[in-house]
């Protein structure tokens, strides 16, 4: 199960690369060269949205690194700050999520 999550989470990260965009126009080429009768308004379609995923993914990508790069300075810069989850973000979200609740637990708790 855990070889399947850490795929599943690098998967992602690959398809806010520039090389699935590439990907998606080499495919679209290939359809127009070995298939051109089949390239109808379905099949743009189907592009469009494909490409549309990976805009929304290149820019969820963008804005996670963008916040995890806040965070981390803000751990390095506050004394009081637990260095452990300075790599919080290395981990599977599941995991994440585990520790989170564990987390909440410990709050409420206290």
């Amino acid at each position: 199960m855990k070889f399947i999550r850490s795929t599943l989470t690098r998967i992602g990260v690959l398809t806010a690369r520039p090389l699935a965009f590439l990907i998606v126009v080499i495919y679209l080429a290939g359809w127009a060269i070995f298939e051109p009768d089949t390239l109808d308004w379905h099949a743009y379609a189907t592009l469009a949205t494909w490409m549309m995923t990976l805009f929304i993914q290149r820019a969820e990508h963008r804005d996670t690194q963008a916040i995890h790069a806040k965070l981390d300075e803000l751990l390095r810069n506050d004394p009081k700050a637990r260095t452990a989850l300075e790599h919080e973000d290395e981990q599977e979200p599941e995991d994440i999520e585990e520790h989170r609740r564990a987390d909440q637990e410990n709050i409420r708790t206290a």
